[in-house]
Parts: structure tokens; sequence; C-alpha cells
């Protein structure tokens, strides 16, 4: 699978001018697309501008927290995904109709 969301607008959230991270940065936006699907238990939809942003802030959060260990309390996902996604979360209730 390839990222759909553009490296340029992944490098604008990041403010970086430099290709030397294209690789690296597509490869945290294909993750962060990946992510979304997972989480909300559908395909990431290219072109909605809420999961694109999810995603954006996934891949920028990721690419510039790269490692876990730190002095400092760290979450894997950053304030906010969870909200923008919310809607997107296909709804399991475990009920069985008869």
């Amino acid at each position: 699978m390839t990222a759909t969301t553009p490296v340029s607008l992944l490098k604008s959230q990041l403010n970086l001018d430099y290709d030397l991270d294209d690789a690296l940065l597509a490869h945290k936006l294909d993750a962060a697309e990946i992510w979304i699907g997972n989480y909300t238990g559908y395909p990431f939809e290219a072109g909605n501008a809420v999961q694109t942003e999810a995603a954006l802030q996934l891949a920028a959060y990721w690419y510039e927290v790269r490692e876990s260990a730190s002095d400092v309390t760290m979450r894997p996902v950053p304030f906010g995904v969870y909200e923008l996604l919310a809607p997107y979360v296909k709804q399991v209730t475990g009920y069985v109709a008869e």
C-alpha cells in the first residue's frame, strides 16, 4: 500500500523545505493511513479532509518523536486524532439479532 496523502502536505505540516526525508515521510503517511483504517474499521478514504488531517497529525508526530524512550511521558497518538476520527469508527455492539 502506498500513502494517498501527498508528502508535500506533510512537509508543509512540518515546515520542511528539503527532500532528504521524503521516503521516510511517505512511509510515515502510509503507516498513519493504515493505522486509521485499523482504528476506524474502514479503509482510509483518500480525499476525506478529516481523515487526511488525522493522517498528517499522526505522521508528523511519528516523524518528530521517533524514539519511544524518554524521561517525559509520551503519548502514542497526538491530541485530537481520536476526536477527529470518532465519527468514522465502526460501531460494534455485540448484539446479535434473532
